[in-house]
């Protein structure tokens, strides 16, 4: 390339998006290093559905209000506390500012779906969904003059003193180099190197399955790790939920999340419950399921519904398994029979009055003298045909990341390096600490791809 590039955005997903947008419109030229092939650009944001936004009042899609303190509680309730307040409010506050500005930028936007629990408040659905956002950005991006490299992998950002000052990439199979005034790293977590996972993990994360894209590897990640940038995160946090067991190795995507938890009760493979199902509404405890699956025997879990449930949630990619009763649902699913007729017959018996069941908010309506309890949605499983589904621990993306502060910008130990902004998964730790919130990844990447792109421009000029 002999192009004289002022900044280079690693990555091709929504964060790499918004800061090259935002970076070419401050007057920078900007070349973004997608790994993917064109086809398969946009990393994990191709497989998203909308985001999480603040507003005091309708705003688009979005109905009533969603103020910065409700969102701050609904996060600091999944987080456990995990999570850095400042940069949290940042994303929060910020975020309302966003909806406008995508649409600016060719996003469009649309009622929110049935069947996902009371998200038409707070989060804004993606018209086409998030393949339909990628493709609305890299138009926008080509319209001013940004650049896009597919194929290019790149492999070591060298870091001399407080700057990065050469790039290092594959492309068409040679080796190459630039130098730009600004970089932007936005390439994701490590998640699809599945060894690094085991690593962090233990032999458990080989049974685990990829939700999206397998060109998340974390090279760039580890390359300036070992190299002392400032890390955040616990490698073994990550948002991670509950997919169907059927699903593929990577690359499933959004569809094969299953819906269907809080109507139902979910067993091991020992046909024993573990869990309340009915703990909170889905969009909040979704992303606790692939952990609890991977604490299980082989890492799997089932679920069992009834017909009077099979219409309540998201319909799911592939049809469940279906029986005229319990036993032969057990044997279609390699469950011992006595042992799962015993878990429901239990769990029914527990089950009390049904007049409040609603199944878009918490209802109250639980079960009695139960462990555990199931505190919400609790209906006896009764009514054929039965259904069930098979539960894998599906890995979105990881949290040991690029610690970064309120300007998106990296350090080493001793001080800032004056090049070098991260946005997006490859950050997202600095807010995550553990758990996630239905739609706040694409939040995080579009406020501090923003803020990235605004600072890697204000430098390079």
């Amino acid at each position: 390339m002999t192009e004289p590039y002022d900044i280079v955005v690693i990555g091709g997903g929504n964060a790499a998006l918004c800061a090259a947008i935002t970076a070419a419109e401050a007057g920078a030229r900007v070349l973004i290093l997608e790994t993917a092939p064109k086809p398969y650009r946009g990393g994990n944001s191709r497989h998203t559905r909308n985001f999480r936004c603040m507003h005091h009042g309708p705003l688009g899609p979005l109905v009533e209000s969603y103020t910065e303190e409700e969102y701050l509680a609904d996060l600091m309730k999944v987080t456990g506390g995990q999570t850095n307040e400042h940069l949290a409010r940042l994303a929060i506050r910020t975020s309302e500012e966003c909806l406008p500005w995508m649409e600016e930028h060719g996003v469009r936007f649309q009622p929110s779906l049935s069947g996902t629990l009371s998200l038409a408040r707070t989060n804004a659905f993606f018209r086409g969904g998030g393949k339909s956002l990628v493709n609305a950005y890299y138009r926008t991006a080509e319209g001013l003059g940004v650049d896009v490299l597919y194929e290019a992998a790149v492999t070591h950002l060298e870091l001399e003193g407080d700057r990065v000052t050469r790039v290092d990439y594959t492309h068409e199979g040679a080796a190459k180099s630039l130098s730009p005034k600004s970089v932007v790293v936005a390439s994701g977590g490590f998640q699809a190197d599945t060894d690094w996972l085991a690593r962090a993990w233990g032999p458990a994360a080989k049974n685990f399955l990829i939700r999206g894209t397998p060109y998340n590897r974390g090279v760039v990640l580890a390359d300036l790790l070992d190299q002392g940038i400032a890390q955040v995160g616990d490698p073994t946090q990550c948002h991670a939920v509950a997919i169907d067991g059927r699903a593929p190795k990577f690359d499933g995507g959004i569809v094969t999340r299953l819906d269907c938890v809080p109507f139902s009760i979910v067993v091991n493979k020992d046909a024993q419950r573990f869990y309340d199902e009915g703990e909170d509404v889905w969009p909040k405890r979704y992303a606790i399921w692939g952990r609890l699956v991977a604490a299980q025997p082989e890492q799997v879990g089932y679920v069992i519904i009834d017909a009077k449930s099979l219409n309540l949630f998201m319909p799911s990619v592939f049809p469940p398994i279906k029986a005229d009763t319990l036993a032969e649902l057990a044997g279609k699913m390699g469950l011992p029979a006595d042992a799962l007729e015993q878990t429901v017959a239990e769990f029914n018996a527990a089950c009390g009055d049904q007049s409040a069941f609603h199944s878009t908010e918490l209802d109250g309506v639980a079960t009695t003298g139960l462990t555990p309890p199931k505190t919400n949605w609790a209906r006896p499983i009764t009514e054929p045909p039965f259904y069930g589904y098979s539960l894998r621990t599906g890995v979105t993306f990881t949290y040991l990341g690029l610690k970064v502060d309120e300007n998106a910008q990296c350090s080493s130990a001793d001080q800032p390096v004056s090049n070098l902004w991260a946005a997006g998964e490859t950050m997202a730790g600095s807010i995550l600490g553990q758990g996630y919130l239905a739609g706040f990844g694409m939040t995080i990447g579009t406020v501090f791809g923003r803020i990235a792109g605004k600072e890697a421009a204000a430098h390079a000029n």
